[in-house]
């Protein structure tokens, strides 16, 4: 399969980024389906606010 770098519009900011063929590589590598939907800088946001909250949306409650 052939990759070429691609300009994506960031769902969060809008902003336009490129996903590099490098990137296209790594994504295929892992098995992953579909484009990012988020530039660098948001995901890097959104991952640093999910791993400062209480567990997000995989914890559990050990109360029974």
């Amino acid at each position: 399969m052939s990759f070429s770098d691609k300009s994506i519009q960031c769902s969060d900011c809008r902003a336009t980024f490129t996903f590099t063929t490098g990137e296209q590589e790594f994504f295929a590598s892992k098995g992953f389906t579909s484009e990012p939907k988020r530039c660098p800088q948001c995901r890097r946001t959104r991952k640093q606010q999910s791993s400062g909250s209480d567990g997000g949306m995989y914890s559990y409650s050990s109360r029974r």
